[in-house]
């Protein structure tokens, strides 16, 4: 099988130096690694509020190990079926690695909390999605300032567009983001209402026009499909083999790693681990009172534990057909066989129940979301005064609140780390004095 070298193309044509060896995936790689966002993701939360302890995983080091188990996906899968059509398909580890580290790039200050908060600060403004939000940062131009581009190859952009439909064309007009309006005196945002669909942004759209030009008119039209739901956001059905493959590699690692954190930092026990297993969960990994006792024993039982639900998942991957398209991009994805994907979800939903959805940690994000909408404001009241100097620049450039200024707003947002945003608030409405030489 031989892939349209279309796939490869940047777009911003780049001359590489005649004793440059590397493949594209190698230079996609090196340019995710050394971009300011993935830097800004150590920052970042991934569950748990940043400064709680310096053991549990940050964006950066969950995007570390997403990548690490992509590639382990790619090497069983060429391993294990050398004859499969979709082999051939497969994205060289560079690649894959690429996309797994730049998968939660546009993700903002305070995660879902703050991802909420800015798609009700643009609500009238085309919305703001976290996904989205990485394909916009990857996709400006080079030369942009202050967040230049990093012109990856038109395939990695597509295995980074997990949702290829805009943000427009998925939200369900009942779920406009509003603040609630049965509390008196605090000004509090509707969670329900205001978390976006799972969208790219409309602004993107022609850098998804881009990057879907290799398909023919019927594979793209049907890779556009979305499912609609009574009550809730449309979603879409499709996406490519790499990101499938990268998909796989998140739900691992936030089911495994995740929980290796919960369990570390003493926020679950064994009993609620055990009573959120079902018996049929056990996934082909054998008793899972044995590797409950594992993970709640002595550190080095539990990294055993760890690394072997991590190989077992590895292990189960394997191919699925979508064959209603002719690309092979997106005839071929991947899928965990039935019963492990049924033990990895049970391991998520239980890190979702009795973490994510813990008090401890929605009163953080709740925390969080308010200083973002706080400090959105502030910015568009007075972006001359307030703003940092290149994003100022670029707010004038673009026409202010006339033109896409708005967005130029949110995109200085959502770039800023926990900590950024948060003495950012500070400066802006803590009653200390503050000095233009804090460090933010």
């Amino acid at each position: 099988m031989v892939l349209d070298p279309a796939w490869l193309a940047r777009h911003a044509p780049h001359a590489r130096p005649a004793d440059d060896f590397r493949d594209e995936g190698d230079v996609d790689y090196a340019r995710v690694i050394h971009s300011a966002g993935f830097r800004r993701l150590q920052g970042k939360t991934q569950i748990l509020n940043l400064g709680d302890s310096d053991f549990y995983r940050t964006r950066l080091t969950h995007s570390l190990e997403v990548a690490q188990i992509a590639g382990g996906l790619v090497q069983h899968l060429q391993g294990t079926f050398p004859q499969h059509p979709a082999t051939a398909a497969l994205p060289g580890r560079s690649m894959i690695q690429a996309i797994a580290c730049a998968h939660d790039l546009g993700h903002p200050p305070f995660g879902h909390g703050g991802e909420a908060a800015l798609n009700w600060c643009m609500r009238d403004a085309g919305g703001f999605e976290g996904n989205g939000q990485t394909l916009r940062l990857l996709s400006q131009p080079v030369d942009a300032a202050p967040e230049p581009g990093v012109n990856l190859t038109r395939r990695s952009l597509l295995g980074v567009l997990k949702y290829p439909a805009s943000w427009s064309r998925l939200q369900n007009p009942a779920l406009r983001p509003r603040l609630h309006d049965r509390l008196s005196v605090l000004r509090s945002i509707d969670a329900a209402a205001s978390t976006p669909p799972k969208c790219h942004l409309d602004c993107e759209s022609g850098v998804v026009d881009w990057i879907l030009a290799p398909l023919d008119p019927e594979d793209r039209l049907r890779f556009a499909e979305i499912r609609t739901h009574a009550g809730g956001h449309a979603t879409t059905l499709h996406k490519s083999l790499d990101c499938s493959i990268m998909d796989v590699a998140d739900d691992i690692a936030y089911g495994v790693h995740d929980l290796e954190d919960a369990i570390a930092l003493g926020l679950v026990s064994a009993e609620e681990l055990r009573a959120a297993l079902p018996p049929e969960a056990g996934g082909g990994f054998g008793d899972h009172h044995r590797m409950v006792a594992q993970l709640f024993g002595p550190p080095a039982a539990r990294k055993r534990c760890i690394g072997a639900l991590v190989h077992h998942f590895i292990g189960a991957v394997r191919f699925r057909e979508e064959p209603g398209f002719r690309e092979p991009l997106l005839r071929w994805r991947v899928e965990l066989a039935e019963a492990p994907r049924r033990l990895l979800g049970a391991l998520k939903g239980f890190v979702f129940d009795r973490v994510i959805r813990s008090a401890g940690v929605q009163q953080l994000e709740f925390k969080g979301q308010a200083m973002v909408v706080e400090v959105f404001e502030a910015l568009r009241s007075d972006p001359g005064r307030l703003l940092p100097g290149e994003w100022r620049a670029r707010f004038a450039e673009t026409g202010g609140e006339n033109g896409d200024g708005l967005r130029i707003l949110c995109d200085c947002v959502a770039a800023m780390t926990d900590t950024a945003l948060l003495r950012t608030y500070e400066r802006l409405f803590a009653p200390r004095m503050g000095s233009v030489f804090d460090r933010l």
